[in-house]
């Protein structure tokens, strides 16, 4: 089974497709982070993350070992990510890695085209949002818990940027997937949000 789960930046995607390939027994690829290593290999060379050969070499090159670092959160890393995520170059790199890490047992995938570009055939599309304020309060509190000094203000411009990037990208845009089904997280913890969920998967794959 492949399980789809798009949806924009501190949606409580990730969280929920942890949980959902626990509960399942799936391997779990956090797409994202594909993009932060390369954007983060690229920060390392000096490069510029919009450069679009030497983003495009980084992730020609990307290893596993890349993906364990423990730099790829955080302000530079998260505008890096958005900027390599843009270049068709990387995003084609990148493709066959993921359809190979879903197509070899099974797995639960989060990203932003996972529906749409990677597994427009995945068992279930779920596309996991929530309101700007709720997200920026999330990632604030996210943030500060890691001990980064940044205000509320802040992370929700950051947010809003992503959003508009995303959105406008010519390479596989955020956009929910015609047959994904919305799941709205705004009013809901990780516990209510995990629940609907997997009410929606079992509905689905009856």
């Amino acid at each position: 089974m492949i399980i789809a789960i798009d949806g924009p930046a501190a949606a409580g995607k990730g969280t929920l497709a942890r949980r959902i390939a626990a509960a399942l027994n799936l391997p779990y690829l956090d797409t994202g982070l594909l993009y932060r290593a390369v954007g983060r290999r690229v920060l390392d060379v000096g490069a510029d993350p919009a450069n679009p050969e030497a983003a495009t070499a980084a992730a020609k090159s990307l290893t596993p070992t890349d993906l364990a670092r423990t730099d790829l959160r955080g302000g530079p890393a998260d505008k890096a990510a958005s900027q390599v995520a843009s270049i068709p170059g990387v995003r084609a790199a990148l493709l066959e890695f993921q359809r190979h890490f879903g197509t070899a047992n099974g797995a639960v995938l989060d990203g932003r085209d996972i529906g749409t570009i990677i597994f427009p055939d995945a068992d279930v599309k779920l596309f996991v949002t929530a309101s700007l304020q709720a997200r920026a309060r999330r990632r604030h509190a996210e943030l500060l818990g890691r001990g980064d000094d940044v205000t509320l203000e802040a992370v929700q411009a950051d947010l809003a940027a992503r959003d508009e990037a995303d959105a406008n990208r010519k390479a596989a845009p955020l956009v929910a997937a015609a047959d994904a089904m919305l799941l709205d997280t705004t009013a809901w913890d990780a516990d209510a949000a995990f629940a609907q969920a997997m009410a929606l998967i079992k509905a689905r794959t009856k």
